[in-house]
């Protein structure tokens, strides 16, 4: 049992790759954080994705972390072993009005968005590069929805940013321990314009990572998320959603990303630079300093 007092974080991976120098920066931050406050390391596979997720990744994953000493605490969470805990909390915003089932496939919504940019107009795109969802079925009423569910059409469930905003007031925010993209520190108010309606869960049952992250953080008292910059702008939909389920904030410190040398951020698909190709000429110190040494963005 936690108490109040305790500082929780976790370095959360998907395996569906090999682990590089950024994972492992991130890895040690959080360890080297837990270990600095007498807190505890939890470590959560991120496998919903059920196409790319692989248990032998996962096994390298648990290897490369040992090598360079990192401790967790026991048991490991898998996502896929709890879906019933986010189908619980998908229903409870379903009850909230907020999420709405959207029927447009991937290729529509491209043809869409293209068709209204040749009107001239730029269409919106969210932080992440995708483009607002187009589609009009978060007017429909509940009949309507009720149709496209038992239509038998694909479907994902997502979440009316702009309706649950509304809910949450005006003024969310966090408290930013590091720093952002842009230098941003102290007190950060939400920006949902940046956002269109995310997906949350496809009808299928695969669960977004927004969800389950949030989820996930709130049902293991995580305290203190340490991650990389990339996911700076989502921790407005993170506090809109905790806000929504009345979850507790946590403290939230991104970092800077470790740069593949071009000013992208490393993949999963650069193999060269992956924990398990350096372990061969490298040692865990050697892994430190090059993560150090390493140009960031």
């Amino acid at each position: 049992m936690h108490t109040e007092s305790d500082h929780i974080f976790r370095f959360a991976p998907s395996p569906n790759g090999e682990l590089h120098l950024g994972h492992a920066c991130s890895a040690l931050l959080n360890h080297e954080s837990a270990r600095a406050c007498g807190g505890t390391l939890l470590l959560r596979m991120e496998d919903t994705d059920t196409q790319r997720c692989r248990r032998h990744y996962e096994a390298q994953i648990l290897d490369d972390l040992g090598w360079l000493g990192i401790t967790w605490a026991q048991p490991v969470r898998r996502q896929s072993e709890h879906l019933a805990d986010y189908e619980a909390v998908l229903k409870r915003l379903r009850q909230l009005g907020v999420v709405y089932p959207a029927g447009m496939s991937r290729r529509e919504i491209a043809e869409e968005v293209a068709h209204r940019e040749r009107s001239g107009s730029p269409w919106p795109r969210d932080p992440d590069g995708a483009p607002f969802y187009p589609g009009a079925e978060r007017h429909l009423d509940s009949a309507g929805r009720q149709r496209l569910i038992e239509s038998g059409r694909p479907f994902a469930w997502r979440l009316d940013v702009r309706r649950a905003a509304e809910q949450v007031g005006p003024s969310l925010s966090w408290r930013e321990h590091g720093r952002g993209p842009e230098g941003e520190t102290g007190t950060i108010t939400c920006d949902f314009s940046l956002w269109g309606d995310i997906i949350l869960a496809r009808a299928d049952g695969q669960v977004a990572y927004h969800l389950a992250a949030v989820a996930d953080d709130g049902l293991q008292g995580i305290t203190d998320i340490v991650r990389g910059h990339d996911l700076f702008h989502a921790t407005a939909l993170h506090r809109l959603l905790q806000a929504l389920l009345g979850l507790p904030q946590p403290r939230y410190r991104h970092h800077h990303l470790i740069s593949d040398g071009h000013g992208r951020k490393l993949s999963k698909s650069n193999r060269d630079l992956s924990l398990r190709a350096l372990r061969s000429r490298h040692t865990p110190a050697d892994i430190r300093r090059l993560i150090e040494a390493s140009p960031k963005i």
